[in-house]
């Protein structure tokens, strides 16, 4: 099955738990302070900690019969701080390349996708690009994950409307399939104060192709939920278009999160049962996890979405 089947066919999709905040906390790594976690694959520590939490994850969902769905580490790997921190284009298509190693590994149905994010902050949207200044920023990663034939592009965080639309532009030119997920609030709307409804919306009307669906990362699901029971998001179109969350464990909100020393973390099976919550008001079919979870977490999960 393709990537765009697996999401439009299949009920229930895990996708990876945390990385970033394991490798920390866990591993003790140190990441890059320009490309973050991307150049840990040239490292033996770094392929080591990574390949064990990929294998985490495949596991549960594999034990689980589930699709799963995993991002290389390259959010911040964009082509000003890749040139910064003095690697060349090669780190992007030799992270694709690492973890589709671990899908041919995998023995079950594994999509490898690259990972963008937002050239700012994720969290205050700021400084923020314009559309047209998005594309262009952004249409440098993009075409080497085409180069390097992933199955899909990721847009994770995104805070503000023009550079998700941007994004989606540069996006849209490679012709992979791809997934926007914005950085929300429990007032339903994205850091910019654009509501889910009419970005969805916007950017639906303005590329081709659209985005296979529309998510949601580093936010608990609770907040989530009260942003989907918003009214103004009570519609067909995010109804059938919003369909996944990579959720933090902690109910607090970004502004009290960011840049905090502690783990947040809550009880797995809790956090499992505010996951299940979200089908009730929608359609998600793509359950991940972020910061504060790991394997008791997902596993937790795995085991409702197959029930």
């Amino acid at each position: 099955m393709d990537f765009k089947s697996c999401i439009d066919k299949e009920h229930s999709i895990l996708m990876e738990g945390a990385l970033g905040e394991r490798l920390k906390r866990e591993y003790h790594l140190q990441f890059n302070d320009q490309v973050a976690m991307a150049d840990l694959i040239y490292d033996a520590k770094g392929q080591s900690a990574l390949a064990s939490l990929w294998q985490e994850y495949i596991h549960i969902a594999g034990c689980h019969g589930l699709p799963f769905l995993a991002t290389t580490p390259t959010r911040r790997a964009n082509k000003e701080r890749v040139a910064l921190a003095g690697y060349s284009s090669s780190i992007i298509t030799d992270n694709v390349k690492f973890l589709r190693g671990m899908q041919q590994k995998s023995g079950i149905e594994m999509y490898v996708g690259g990972l963008m994010g937002a050239k700012g902050d994720a969290y205050t949207g700021k400084p923020a690009l314009s559309q047209e200044e998005a594309r262009s920023f952004h249409q440098w990663q993009a075409g080497l994950f085409l180069k390097a034939k992933a199955d899909f592009l990721y847009a994770g965080i995104i805070p503000a409307l023009p550079e998700a639309a941007g994004i989606a532009q540069a996006m849209a030119d490679t012709d992979l399939p791809y997934i926007i997920s914005f950085t929300i609030q429990k007032d339903g709307k994205l850091i910019d104060g654009t509501a889910i409804a009419d970005a969805i919306a916007y950017i639906d009307g303005l590329v081709q192709p659209k985005p296979v669906c529309y998510m949601t990362n580093c936010v608990h699901p609770g907040i989530v939920y009260q942003a989907l029971s918003q009214p103004f998001n009570q519609n067909a179109l995010v109804h059938s278009r919003f369909r996944g969350i990579q959720a933090n464990t902690s109910p607090l909100s970004y502004a009290e999160l960011d840049g905090s020393l502690d783990l947040k973390c809550s009880d797995p099976v809790q956090f499992a049962e505010e996951m299940m919550k979200l089908r009730r008001i929608s359609s998600m079919n793509i359950f991940g996890g972020c910061c504060g979870t790991d394997g008791r977490h997902m596993e937790q999960v795995a085991r409702r979405l197959r029930a």
